[in-house]
């Protein structure tokens, strides 16, 4: 569990600091409900994966078929839990619906840039 720990702790607050980074950006140009989104569902997008890594010792320590249904309650959780934000964009006219989607797909965004990263840096690429 110390391998997902450390993928948490490099992934999450790199994609917290390209959020923020962003979103200062977009404030600066005048966009505050793009910020506002982003951040949004960046926080949401981080607390998923903290989600995803725990849910994986409970699936393990299981047998297979009390396993599958955990598994299958610990997903259908999570995709309730990634509708907050979408719910909360739409409501409230202070955030950006498509920033906030944006946002649920950061922490993906920064593994793939990070796979693409060591891709490029050997050659592969």
């Amino acid at each position: 569990m110390d391998d997902v720990r450390d993928l948490r702790k490099k992934y999450c607050p790199a994609a917290l600091f390209i959020a923020i980074m962003a979103a200062m950006i977009m404030i600066f140009v005048g966009h505050r409900e793009l910020a506002r989104g982003l951040i949004l569902g960046t926080l949401f997008s981080i607390i998923n994966f903290v989600l995803m890594g725990m849910s994986i010792q409970l699936r393990i320590q299981k047998t297979r078929r009390s396993g599958t249904i955990i598994a299958l309650l610990l997903v259908l959780m999570r995709i309730g839990f990634l509708a907050v934000p979408l719910v909360v964009a739409l409501s409230y006219d202070k955030f950006h619906v498509v920033a906030t989607i944006a946002g649920l797909f950061m922490v993906q965004a920064v593994i793939l840039g990070d796979a693409l990263r060591k891709m490029v840096a050997s050659g592969q690429g």
